[in-house]
């Protein structure tokens, strides 16, 4: 199968693939990538432990602090006890928690992330409605990068009347 290939199905399964996880199986929240592949999970009770992205996952779908995955327990290794079974997207974790199997530790997380999403008002620049309204309108800001069409116009026509 060529690279191309496997990079397609690879999206597919990512994508279109809405799984449960299993009894072996459980959800965890990644607070950090610590390389090579590793990626440090915690667990809904605050447990934190290594995690492998398998390889079908290198190179083609990337996460970063925050994700929510799927893992499944290893039985090699010290440090890695756990490998990346499935990367869950927002529909993904929408579907989840229609099926009740996202765990409450985690919502309290979404429902404060969400809630937090938007930029507080007085971070804001002021609005035209907070300045003060005399009835009159105001010229559009000019970009001072660009030369006004209206300012060639009329230096063009100033020169002409200077050559007569």
């Amino acid at each position: 199968m060529s690279a191309t290939t496997k990079r397609k199905h690879v999206y597919q399964e990512v994508l279109y693939d809405y799984a449960l996880p299993t009894d072996n199986q459980s959800i965890v929240k990644v607070t950090s990538s610590r390389g090579n592949n590793l990626h440090e999970v915690q667990t809904p009770s605050g447990d934190t432990y290594l995690a492998s992205m398998p390889c079908k996952f290198r190179k083609n779908v990337w996460i970063k602090r925050g994700d929510y995955v799927i893992v499944e327990p290893i039985e090699e290794g010290d440090r890695v006890k756990a490998e990346i079974v499935h990367i869950l997207l927002k529909e993904h974790i929408r579907y989840i928690r229609n099926m009740n199997f996202w765990p409450k530790e985690f919502t309290d997380e979404l429902t404060s992330n969400q809630s937090n999403q938007f930029i507080p008002d007085d971070l804001l620049p002021p609005n035209s409605s907070d300045d003060d309204d005399d009835g009159e309108e105001r010229p559009e800001q000019m970009n001072l990068n660009r030369r006004d069409e209206a300012l060639k116009e009329d230096s063009d026509e100033d020169e002409e009347e200077g050559e007569k």
